[in-house]
């Protein structure tokens, strides 16, 4: 691991590191990455081999526990999925996007660190065992199926994964997992998903949940296997057998299957009430949001009642999946408050295509294309989900500040919380 800064007053200072030396082993065994160097760093006595200037150099430590190098190292290098999924949203982006979005992560530390779903195939017996010896738990796997010949076809892999072995390995030796299920119509439902449920339901609980998603598809699928969409009267139709699954596949102490917000928002059925997501954590995928979001927003409301008579004139933008709602419940208490006006925009999703309905897959252009011409107000908010990672650029690489130029007025984000508009500047 190659190192990129050091830092004065630490033991990495004390042994001579600099930018450029590279740590090899702790105690004779590889470090990969920043994950192994953290579990390994802990002894207390280490033997540590580095390569600085092109040759090997080795030091015997006696340290803290808590002590480390005080170094900054390279990012490892992300391992790509092994599968050809028929419904990857890698395959169905536009042609001309950056290429990091062209990249099928199915990295098993992601899953770790930041909640990934990967789906296993790429891994081997070796990778299997790290993820006991470091405990790296809970992981978060995507199974779709269990049936093998549905699988390959699903995912494109040519050959059995023997997933369930691979779940039994890591349920025996205690790692906590996620699940989820993308659901196409006429694919992987019906007796299909009663099949891959009941193989994974075994492994309740400390498989502790799955989540069913509706699959995504855009308009770019040309050359790609046909797949059907989850039209509301479909989503209506699977909510009312949704209790009867539940109840088949039932959690004790909490819930094993959940439904993520699109099937409520397409059905037009109330959402589940929060307690009812119990501890679960898996809203990154979709599951909870609008629920915990209604709720912060009814907590909020005290606190928001008291910019009544400010003069407050502002626009929110979102998808076309949640504009409804958002008008209502936002938009409809907000303008019932003196001096307040604010107006809550659908954007259509024109560069994917209008089947991907979701505010977080809007683009700068679409966003600035369909709002130049309204009144937005003293400023335009919409969701932190449509930056990148580091929270500088949508999609197709426009900044708030390139959108904000474009419209003539300020466009801010804004994480889950309507009170965070009244509270923070209009500039941000």
């Amino acid at each position: 691991m190659k190192i990129l800064s050091v830092q004065e007053d630490t033991l990495g200072h004390d042994l001579g590191l600099k930018p450029g030396d590279s740590l090899l082993k702790i105690n004779g065994k590889k470090v990969a990455d920043t994950i192994d160097y953290q579990f390994r760093i802990t002894e207390e006595n280490v033997l540590l081999v580095f390569e600085i200037d092109g040759k090997f150099a080795s030091f015997d430590i006696e340290k803290d526990y808590d002590t480390d190098l005080g170094v900054e190292f390279e990012e490892f290098k992300i391992r790509s999925c092994a599968n050809d999924c028929v419904f990857c949203f890698v395959d169905q982006n536009p042609k001309d996007m950056r290429q990091t979005l062209y990249f099928r992560d199915g990295d098993f530390r992601l899953s770790y660190l930041h909640g990934h779903y990967i789906t296993l195939t790429n891994m081997g017996q070796k990778d299997l065992n790290r993820i006991v010896e470091q405990r790296l738990s809970p992981l978060y796997i995507s199974v779709h199926a269990t049936d093998p010949d549905l699988r390959k076809e699903l995912f494109l892999y040519k050959k059995d994964d023997f997933l369930l072995e691979k779940l039994s390995f890591l349920i025996d030796n205690d790692i906590e997992l996620h699940t989820q299920i993308v659901l196409m119509p006429d694919k992987n439902d019906g007796d299909q998903l009663i099949r891959t449920l009941t193989d994974i339901y075994q492994y309740f609980p400390k498989l502790q949940s799955c989540s069913i998603v509706p699959v995504g598809l855009t308009d770019h699928r040309d050359g790609l296997m046909k797949l059907s969409t989850v039209s509301p009267d479909y989503a209506k139709q699977f909510l009312q057998g949704f209790p009867q699954l539940r109840k088949q596949f039932n959690g004790v102490d909490h819930p094993f299957l959940f439904l993520s917000d699109e099937w409520y928002i397409l059905a037009d059925h109330p959402f589940p009430p929060l307690y009812e997501y119990d501890d679960v954590d898996v809203v990154e995928n979709g599951v909870g949001q609008v629920a915990a979001f209604l709720d912060k927003f009814e907590n909020e409301k005290a606190l928001i009642s008291q910019y009544n008579n400010v003069n407050r004139n502002f626009s929110i933008a979102t998808g076309t999946l949640i504009h409804g709602l958002f008008e209502k419940e936002v938009g409809g208490y907000l303008n019932n408050l003196t001096g307040i006006n604010v107006s809550v925009y659908p954007v259509k999703n024109d560069f994917l295509g209008h089947s991907v309905t979701v505010s977080g897959l809007l683009t700068g252009r679409d966003i600035v294309d369909q709002l130049k011409d309204k009144n937005l107000g003293e400023a335009l908010w919409i969701s932190h989900r449509i930056l990148d990672d580091d929270g500088t650029k949508t999609l197709d690489d426009m900044t708030l500040e390139e959108m904000s130029a474009s419209l003539g007025v300020p466009v801010n984000i804004s994480n889950d919380s309507i009170l965070e508009i009244f509270k923070r500047n209009i500039h941000g």
